[in-house]
């Protein structure tokens, strides 16, 4: 959908909502050039978390004291 700043100044809620439902692309001209509108693809919170490779979940004292004798195959 292409419009002025003026139909966006008049209709700014209506024109957002459209975007944020519908998933439509506003592009906004202004001075014979052109701006879009576009809605953004929602996060999942598991996207934020940091990965950290060099954390050990548990008590780092009990991997010292693991018997793998019973495992272990020269």
């Amino acid at each position: 959908m292409k419009i002025t700043t003026s139909q966006l100044r008049a209709n700014v809620d209506r024109i957002l909502d459209d975007v944020l439902e519908n998933g439509t692309i506003v592009q906004v001209e202004r001075r014979g050039r052109r701006v879009r509108i576009v809605a953004e693809a929602p996060r999942r919170k598991l996207d934020r978390l940091i990965e950290r490779s060099d954390f050990i979940a548990g008590d780092p004292a009990a991997l010292v004291h693991i018997d793998w004798s019973a495992r272990w195959r020269p």
